[in-house]
């Protein structure tokens, strides 16, 4: 049996750390009532210099020094992003780029916050069906660049930021052997209005701005985000029980407070970090598993849940041994 390993995890945040305090001098907001309703107390907005590829080079440098793998051993790159340097090429080969990596198969995703778990289970397939061998699967966003600065409503919610993994393909003759044990996918098209930009090339031929009915989200959600990581366990062969860690996309506190509710699961079982980037997209996963890796709370042969929804709407999880 060939299953997909985590080897090394790694992430990158911008230099800028912006708190709430300083956006309450740009938008009509305080601290008290970010904290109180989403969690967050500081999010990292890129400088002039930094991209989304930047980020996401920075996060697999780290990811592959974790993993003790040298940049020429990666043969696939799958980079999950809402806001790619380019309309085209894609950010993964300007990151294949900058890695020094003279070929290898490299594309991105895109399914906003849960565009990580979609690049997983990419990545995943394509490992078992025997095609690669190693794999950076990365997380980056700049949502900065699409934010509208004056809609107090959004962009105190968001940040920048980047994470990776490597995926390793590895025999495994026993059931409980480490791994993606397995994972799930959804979308559905029909709730575009309620989390979209309103710009793109096809369209109106600009970038556009994010625009989100938070109420409507939340409720979603919570619902789709629990009864997905309930699917997940069940094709794993495992229940709620067996979960040591939940890595959710860090979107909203109350959102994650919620889903462990409704799936019986303690808070101290939740990874939570979105008080220190906010949302970050498809980098939030990444980015949360890479400091529950680094601080220890992580340890080899613990069940991990990785989770998360957005735009479209589109969600996910996968369940991992670690």
């Amino acid at each position: 049996m060939i299953r997909s390993v985590i080897t090394g995890t790694g992430s990158a945040l911008p230099a800028r750390r912006v708190s709430n305090a300083e956006m309450a001098e740009m938008v009509d907001t305080t601290d008290e009532w970010i904290v109180e309703r989403t969690g967050i107390r500081f999010r990292h907005i890129a400088g002039p210099e930094e991209t989304t590829a930047t980020l996401a080079r920075d996060a697999a440098t780290v990811a592959l020094v974790s993993a003790g793998v040298d940049a020429q051993d990666i043969d696939l790159i799958v980079l999950a992003t809402a806001t790619p340097d380019q309309t085209f090429p894609s950010s993964a080969t300007k990151v294949q780029a900058m890695l020094g990596i003279d070929d290898c198969v490299a594309f991105d995703v895109a399914a906003v916050c849960s565009g990580f778990l979609y690049a997983v289970q990419v990545a995943d397939s394509m490992l078992r069906a025997g095609a690669h061998r190693r794999a950076l699967v990365i997380g980056a966003e700049t949502f900065s660049r699409i934010l509208d600065w004056e809609d107090r409503t959004t962009c105190v919610l968001f940040g920048d930021g980047a994470g990776a993994i490597v995926l390793e393909a590895q025999e495994s003759e026993e059931a409980d052997g480490r791994g993606i044990l397995a994972s799930r996918l959804h979308a559905d098209g029909r709730h575009n209005d309620l989390l979209y930009v309103d710009g793109g090339p096809s369209t109106t031929g600009t970038v556009g701005k994010l625009r989100m009915k938070g109420r409507e989200v939340f409720r979603h959600a919570v619902v789709n985000l629990a009864a997905v990581m309930e699917e997940s366990l069940v094709i794993a062969g495992l229940t709620a029980d067996h979960v040591d860690w939940v890595v959710p996309h860090q979107a909203n506190a109350r959102i994650l407070d919620a889903t462990a509710r409704k799936l019986g699961l303690p808070a101290e079982k939740v990874v939570m970090t979105v008080d220190q980037h906010a949302n970050t997209s498809a980098a939030s996963v990444p980015l949360a598993l890479d400091a529950a890796v680094r601080d220890g709370r992580i340890q080899p042969g613990q069940i991990v849940v990785l989770e998360a929804m957005g735009g479209g709407f589109t969600w996910g999880a996968a369940v991992v041994r670690f």
